[in-house]
Parts: structure tokens; C-alpha cells; sequence
């Protein structure tokens, strides 16, 4: 046992002496031509894949060079154009339009589900509500509130409106909206209403604001260009009115299907500017993208509530509507880039030290495939120590060595 013991202490004051001699020891590079064609070919193919993505996707993709701003500040205002004719009525933007005042989000409306003249009182839950139906009054919970009901249940068991069957008595606006509501067409002109958009975007470290409207000086001019345009990607792309059928179509969605359900689009407005270039070259880019999950249908689409009150007789009234339309979300992505010193050194640092890595999957290859007789490997790796040793003379005389840190071989050698 102390005879183990006495070994694996000894083994250990070894292995810590080698390692601290060992760590101040000196390492550099020894050059060695290796003739050889093989190899020859994967450095080279290494060096050029390696050089290849550096200028054409690090620099010229990549722009890395650049010094680069990706959060700007921007401002989106919009607004909804156009008149429809719903029956006998006439309706403008501020009866379809949400918000009236504009912002990154606004919505128009397709379709309507009213709900007319209702006022505080009690009548019939609807029986397609859980628990509703009932054939006497000690089946309804007075004072119970059923979230997925119309209101608080008075405790009574009533005749449902003209039918033959009972719910219970709620106290709540009357008539519920499930029995009395009443479905409008759908607002098919709606297709042709137009919405104004306009956004300007600052980079602030560049100093560079730019906006989505043609520059013109004359007000004239400019207030006949907006009335006029729509937008065109090829033919008119500062134009900032866009046509709710031609989003539609972007989206690659059915404008009658979205008049039944409704629907949430995504506008994107992406600056992607090149500062080393005119700042004209600047110019926004739009796509278009349906934002609200369509799997579910009961929940999928866009629609929400309001109501119009008034006083009938002293008697507080409304009028219920359930609105299906279209809202639009403005959400701009901005990046911009000019040359800088510091990056373009940093990159091109980065892309020499890269090169090394050619030379190090070559070595692999050359001492782990090509050197089965380690003929490479006894003339790459030499050690030096201040005590002056022999040279033994070379084994293959065909090996030939040209200077002190400098070897070449051929393919000549046996391996």
C-alpha cells in the first residue's frame, strides 16, 4: 500500500513539474512546403470558400463596413377616404370609421348586426344559455349571474318572447341581442374606400429624417397629387393612399369573406437606406399580412360593440350595434447604415485571422490521412533546448531541407 502510494506521489511531482517547465516554453510556426496536389487543392478551395464569404456576404450582403441604426423614431398618421350607400342612407367616414382621429391602427366597418331599441327591464335569457330553460320558478337562483348569460336572473320562470317554452326572467338591457339583433348587408363599396397613410421616420445618430410622400414644393400640385394617386409599387411608390381591396388582395385574402367576419391586416412599412448613397435612394417598401388566426372560426376575424343612446319618453334607450370590419395595424421597421472606420478594421481583421483556419484543417488532414509513416509530422513538430544535440542523419535521403525552419516535400515521399 505505501509502496502505491509512494509511486502515485512520485508520478504526480512529475506530471506538475513537466507542466510548469512545459508552460514557459516558447511556440512558433515553422514553415514546410508540402508538394503535394491533394492537399494542394483543399487549401486553396477552403481558402476560397472562406475568402468568398467574406467579401460577398460579410461586406457586400452584410454591408459590414457600415455603421448601422435599427430602432428610429417614427410617426404614422392615417386616415379613411371615401362614402357608401347602405339602403336609403348615405354613410361618411364618421359613421364607419374607428378611430375618427387616426394613429397606427384604424379599422372601417363592413358589416352590422343591430340590436334596436332597448331599454333597462326584465325579459327572457336566451335558451341556448347553460341553465336557462326551465319549466318553474325554484329553478332559477334569484340574484344569480351567469357570465356567459345576458344579465342577473330575477328568480322567476317565464314564457321565452312568442314561443311555447320557458327561461328564466334576467334583468338586463331588453330585448336581448341574441333574439332581437337584426343583420344588415354587408358595406360592398368598402372595397373602393381608400386610406391615407403617412409616416415619417428620424434617425436620430444619423441625423436623417425621411417620410413616404413625394417631394413637392407647390401646395397646389401637392394637394392634386394626394387627391389623384393610389399607390403603384412600380409606377407610383410615394403615393400614400391605398385602396382597402388592393390590401386585401396583398394579403392574399377575400374581401367578402372579411365583410362576414372581419379581419386584422398587418401594413409593414420597412426603410432600408443606404446613407452612402444620395438620400433620395431612401424610400419605404410596403407588404401586407393577415395578423388574426384563422383556425378557430368562432373566435377568428375582428368585430367589436357599441352603442347609440337617447331618451324615448323619459326613458333611457339605445341602440345596440355588433360591427365586422377590417382594422389595420401601421407597423414600421427601420434600419440604416453609412460607412464607418471602426467596423470596416474590425471586419477586416476578422476576415484575415478567418483565412488561418484553412491552414488548420489542412494540417488535420495532412497529419490524420496523409502521414501514415509521421515523415510530416518528425519535420513539422521540433524541439529546441539550449544543449547542443547531434543531428542524426535523415533516414530518406530523398527529403530534402532548405534552411533551418524551412522543409519541403515532395510527393516523392513513401508513405
Amino acid at each position: 500500500m505505501c509502496e502505491l502510494l509512494h509511486k502515485f506521489m512520485m508520478g504526480l511531482r512529475d506530471f506538475v513539474k513537466d507542466y510548469f517547465l512545459g508552460f514557459w516554453d516558447y511556440e512558433t510556426p515553422k514553415v514546410m512546403v508540402v508538394k503535394n496536389k491533394t492537399l494542394g487543392v483543399i487549401y486553396r478551395s477552403v481558402q476560397f470558400l472562406v475568402i468568398t464569404y467574406f467579401i460577398w456576404y460579410v461586406f457586400i450582403s452584410e454591408k459590414a463596413y457600415q455603421e448601422s441604426e435599427t430602432r428610429p423614431e417614427s410617426s404614422v398618421y392615417t386616415l379613411m377616404k371615401g362614402t357608401a350607400v347602405h339602403g336609403d342612407d348615405i354613410l361618411d367616414t364618421v359613421e364607419y370609421v374607428r378611430p375618427s382621429e387616426g394613429g397606427d391602427v384604424i379599422s372601417t366597418i363592413l358589416r352590422r348586426e343591430v340590436t334596436y331599441d332597448q331599454k333597462q327591464g326584465t325579459c327572457a335569457e336566451h335558451f341556448m344559455v347553460a341553465n336557462a330553460n326551465c319549466t318553474r320558478d325554484s329553478e332559477c337562483v334569484q340574484g344569480e349571474v351567469d357570465f356567459d348569460g345576458h344579465g342577473r336572473r330575477t328568480g322567476r320562470c317565464v314564457q321565452y318572447y312568442n314561443h311555447t317554452f320557458k327561461t328564466c326572467e334576467i334583468q338586463t338591457w331588453c330585448p336581448i341581442e341574441r333574439y332581437a339583433v337584426v343583420r344588415e348587408p354587408a358595406l360592398v363599396e368598402a372595397i373602393n374606400f381608400t386610406v391615407f397613410i403617412r409616416n415619417s421616420i428620424h434617425f436620430p445618430g444619423f441625423k436623417v429624417l425621411r417620410g413616404n410622400i413625394k417631394d413637392i414644393s407647390n401646395p397646389k400640385e401637392m394637394r392634386r397629387f394626394l387627391n389623384k394617386c393610389h399607390y403603384d409599387k412600380e409606377t407610383n411608390p410615394y403615393c400614400p393612399n391605398f385602396r382597402l381591396g388592393y390590401i386585401a388582395a396583398q394579403a392574399r385574402e377575400d374581401f367578402s369573406e372579411l365583410c362576414k367576419t372581419g379581419g386584422v391586416i398587418g401594413v409593414f412599412i420597412n426603410w432600408n437606406c443606404n446613407l452612402d448613397l444620395d438620400y433620395s435612394y431612401c424610400q419605404p417598401t410596403y407588404s401586407f399580412r393577415r395578423l388574426d388566426l384563422r383556425k378557430d372560426q368562432d373566435s377568428s376575424g375582428y368585430y367589436y360593440r357599441f352603442a347609440k343612446y337617447y331618451s324615448r319618453e323619459g326613458v333611457e334607450s339605445r341602440t345596440l350595434i355588433k360591427a365586422y370590419g377590417i382594422r389595420l395595424d401601421v407597423i414600421v421597421h427601420g434600419h440604416a447604415g453609412k460607412f464607418s472606420p471602426i467596423p470596416t478594421i474590425i471586419s477586416t481583421v476578422t476576415a484575415m485571422t478567418s483565412v488561418g483556419i484553412c491552414t488548420i484543417i489542412c494540417d488535420w488532414i495532412m497529419l490524420t490521412f496523409i502521414d501514415k509513416n509521421e515523415v510530416y509530422s518528425d519535420r513539422k513538430f521540433d524541439e529546441v533546448i539550449k544543449e547542443p544535440t547531434v543531428p542524426k542523419a535523415p533516414e530518406l535521403c530523398f527529403i530534402n531541407s532548405y534552411g533551418s525552419n524551412h522543409s519541403d516535400l515532395s510527393e516523392g515521399v513513401q508513405l
